[in-house]
C-alpha cells in the first residue's frame, strides 16, 4: 500500500481514537494482505505532521502514542469553548508530583524528608486517582515504604513522550522567585559589628557610660560657676583655716585691749 493511501487511514484513526494511538496499535488495523509494515506507517506519520505545518492543529507524539491536538498559539481562543474552568492544584500536590518525577522510585518518608513536612493521604490518593502516579515497587527497608513512580497518563496530561523532556533543574531555578533565586554575582559586603559574649553586661556597661557623661543642664552649670580664666587661684582648705584662726585670735586681742581701757577710765574718773 502507497504512503498516500495510508496517510488517510491514519489520520481518521487517531482523529477517531479518545487517546493516543501507539505505532503497534495502527498496525493491527491492518492485514497480512495489505502489505503495510511498521516502517511506512512510520513514514506515513512523518507525511501527516509535515501536512500540520500552517494549520491550526498538530501531530503529536505523546508517551502513550500519536495524537491530534490544538496547537498553543490558538489554545486561549479554542478554551472559550468549555465554559467549566480547569483544576487548580495546591502547591503541596505540584511539589509532591515533582518530586516523584524527578526523583522516582521515591517512597513517601524520602518525599516528607525533601519537603520537610508530612505528605497528605489526600494529596497521594489525588494522585493515584488520575493515574498520574503508581506503586512500582516497594524498598527493601524495615516496613517496605512502597515506591512510587509517573505513568504513561502523567506524560501525555503534560503533553511529553518521555521523561527525558522534562525542564532541567537549571531552568526551574531560574523560575523561582527573584528574592529566592541563587545568583552568580556575589553580594556586597557588610561591616557587621561583634556581638557581645554576655549582652546583660554590655548594656550595663552602656548605662553607666551614659551616666558618667554629664548632661547639658550640668555642663551649663559647671559654665556659670567656672572662675575667670586670669583670676587667681582658689586658696585650699588649710590655707582658709589659718585665715579664720588669726582672724578670731586678733578680734579677741581687741577686745581685751578696750575692755582694760575701760578700766583705766573708771578708776581715773572715781580719782
Amino acid at each position: 500500500m502507497q504512503i498516500e493511501q495510508l496517510k488517510p487511514i491514519i489520520e481518521a484513526a487517531l482523529l477517531a481514537a479518545s487517546q493516543p494511538l501507539s505505532a503497534a496499535q495502527l498496525s493491527e488495523l491492518f492485514v497480512e494482505e495489505d502489505g503495510v509494515d511498521r516502517s511506512q506507517i512510520a513514514m506515513a506519520l512523518e507525511a501527516l505532521a509535515e501536512d500540520c505545518n500552517g494549520r491550526g492543529v498538530e501531530l503529536k507524539e505523546v508517551g502513550s502514542g500519536f495524537r491530534y491536538q490544538v496547537r498553543h498559539d490558538v489554545h486561549p481562543w479554542v478554551s472559550r469553548m468549555w465554559t467549566e474552568k480547569p483544576s487548580r492544584y495546591s502547591r503541596a500536590l505540584l511539589e509532591t508530583l515533582a518530586l516523584i518525577a524527578y526523583r522516582q522510585p521515591i517512597t513517601r518518608p524520602e518525599i516528607e524528608q525533601i519537603r520537610g513536612v508530612v505528605v497528605s493521604s489526600n494529596i497521594i490518593k489525588t494522585l493515584e486517582e488520575r493515574e498520574w502516579i503508581r506503586v512500582v515497587g516497594h524498598r527493601d527497608v524495615p516496613g517496605k515504604p512502597a515506591l512510587f513512580g509517573t505513568t504513561r497518563v502523567f506524560l501525555d496530561y503534560f503533553n511529553l513522550k518521555s521523561l527525558d523532556e522534562l525542564p532541567p533543574l537549571s531552568e526551574i531555578r531560574d523560575l523561582e522567585d527573584p528574592q529566592l533565586r541563587l545568583d552568580d554575582e556575589p553580594f556586597p559586603p557588610r561591616v557587621i559589628r561583634d556581638l557581645p559574649i554576655d549582652p546583660d553586661a554590655d548594656e550595663l556597661e552602656s548605662e553607666q557610660a551614659a551616666s558618667e557623661q554629664p548632661s547639658d543642664e550640668d555642663q551649663h552649670d559647671h559654665a556659670d560657676t567656672a572662675p575667670p580664666p586670669h583670676d587667681e587661684p582658689a586658696p585650699d582648705a588649710d590655707t582658709v583655716t589659718e585665715i579664720h584662726l588669726s582672724t578670731a585670735d586678733e578680734a579677741a586681742d581687741r577686745a581685751d585691749a578696750a575692755d582694760g581701757t575701760a578700766e583705766q577710765d573708771t578708776e581715773e574718773y572715781r580719782a
